[in-house]
Formats: structure tokens, sequence, C-alpha cells
């Protein structure tokens, strides 16, 4: 007899490099939505784990554009900058098991294969040493995604072996969120297309720790003018704490929502509520969509 599924906890994960940018806020929402729309947990979580590409005040200000977005997590947010004693503890396991190696190739000498690391440089060492995880030949990972399908990828052929924490010092990302979301108990993971190519690698990490998966949602990608990924320098649409009803209302209509729903006047509050009584995620397309498209479908405010 199959156990009862747990139920749905799910999280937003931003990484505190800027602003909050659109593309950001529609995974915030999505997210929000999945968690609610299950009757589950939605948190919070900052990834300050890479000290060069934070910038001083924006995981404030992120969550202060969360707040006017009417977006609140359930519970203290956390900071993956005060949880290196878990991915420390995590690390020293996968060392003992020999599923983790010290790495002393340089990323010159990675550089003729693009990067991609299958085997150390013979003699090559330095006092400040990554750590890897040691992925097998043929280590294909299957993931059934609920929005974007069945993915399949060969973590040794695309990936080679994974960087667990960097040889200037910091937490991979990998590493950090695959013990973050077990630490959190967190079922559902639902966030851009973007991260999909982590998935597998994630999912390899699980393994090997002996954490359970979690169920995966990969949202759309938002395009700007050129058909590129929508990035905080390109955003066609800023995020404005002052007036969020735009940029929410814009946000649904790339999870491809019935624009009706959120057309009635009034506040962020009743804005999501209405957004959540209408939310049908099978209407959530798997394809990006271009940020015109999705100003175009957002209905313009009533007399809110």
């Amino acid at each position: 007899m199959r156990p009862a599924p747990q139920p749905h906890r799910g999280r937003f994960a931003p990484s505190p490099t800027g602003p909050l940018h659109f593309g950001s806020l529609v995974a915030a929402l999505g997210s929000w939505l999945m968690a609610r729309h299950a009757g589950g947990q939605w948190l919070v979580r900052v990834e300050d784990i890479d000290p060069p590409r934070e910038v001083p005040g924006a995981a404030q200000a992120q969550l202060r554009t969360l707040a006017a977005h009417g977006l609140a997590g359930d519970g203290p947010v956390a900071y993956q900058s005060q949880r290196g004693a878990l991915y420390q503890a995590a690390l020293e396991r996968l060392l003992a098991n020999g599923d983790a190696f010290a790495c002393h190739c340089s990323r010159s000498a990675l550089a003729g294969d693009a990067g991609l690391h299958r085997a150390c440089v013979p003699g090559a060492r330095r006092p400040d040493p990554a750590i890897r995880l040691r992925v097998a030949d043929a280590s294909v990972v299957e993931v059934d995604d609920a929005i974007q399908g069945r993915f399949r990828h060969d973590v040794a052929s695309a990936v080679g072996d994974v960087v667990l924490r960097r040889a200037d010092g910091p937490w991979a990302y990998q590493l950090a969120c695959v013990v973050d979301d077990a630490a959190q108990g967190i079922t559902d993971v639902v966030r851009g297309a973007d991260l999909l190519d982590s998935t597998p690698r994630q999912v390899l990490l699980q393994r090997r720790l002996g954490l359970p998966t979690p169920r995966y949602a990969h949202l759309p990608l938002v395009l700007d003018g050129d058909g590129r990924k929508l990035s905080k320098s390109l955003a066609a649409l800023p995020l404005d704490d002052a007036d969020p009803l735009p940029a929410l209302r814009a946000a649904w209509a790339v999870l491809g929502q019935p624009p009706a729903a959120v057309h009635a006047p009034g506040g962020v509050d009743r804005l999501l509520a209405n957004a959540l009584a209408a939310f049908d995620p099978a209407r959530i397309p798997a394809g990006p969509v271009p940020i015109h498209a999705a100003l175009h479908n957002a209905p313009a405010a009533g007399s809110d």
C-alpha cells in the first residue's frame, strides 16, 4: 500500500543580486498559487551564499517587494548564509562515503572540455581545492515535471562531476538547495524553467544523501522583445511596490490564467483571493511567454 502523499509545502528562493524583477515575480506568484491551491504552506528562503554576486540591501528590498505584492511566507524567512553547518554535515557524509572528492583542477585546465570534469588533471595541486560530487558514467536521471513533462538528462555527459563547494570557498547552489529543501520539508519545488537542467543534478544528489525527492513543476520563462530571457536589466515591466497590481495581472497572464478573474477593482488582497479561486494549474503553459503577450493579456486596472 502506497503511503499517503505529504501535504504540499512549497517555497520561493530568490538570490539577492538586485531588485526583484518580473520573471522572479512570476515564479513567486506561481509557486504561491500552487501551494495555496493545494491547501499547503509556502516558505521564503534567501539564497545568499554567493557574496561576490550579492548587492547590499537587496535581500530586504526583495522581501519588501514580495510583501507589497501580497506574497507573505508561512513562518520566518530562512537565510542560507546562516545554514553552513547543515551543508558541512552533508558534505562530510558524501566525503566519508566516497561520493565526493577534493578537486585541484583549475578552470583553465578544464577549458578544453568546456568546463566539464570527468577526471582530475594528473599532478594538479592547489591549496584551496573544490569539492565535487562523483558522477558515474551514464548517470541518467528522469524527472516527471508537472508542467514540462518527462525530462531525461545524462548528468555525466552534460555536466560531469558536480561542484559542491567552490574552490574560492562558497557553497555551491546544488548542495545548498538540496539540503535546504529536505531540511525544510519541501514537497513541491515550483520555479522557473531556466532551472530545469539543475533538477537531475539535484535528484542525483538527493539519492546520494538518502533524501526525499520533491515533486517538480517548472514555470514558463518570460522572454523580452528579442526572444531572450527577461532579466532585471531587460525587464519591460519593472516592479513597483507602490503600484503592484499591473505586475500581478501580467504575471497571472504569463501563467495562462483567465484575465477576467483578476479584472475586478480592489486591492492586492482581493486580486489574490480572486486569483486563487480561479486558478487552474492545468492552464500553465510549458513554453516561454513573450512579455508583450503577457502585457496584452493582462487586464487593465478597473476603478482601483
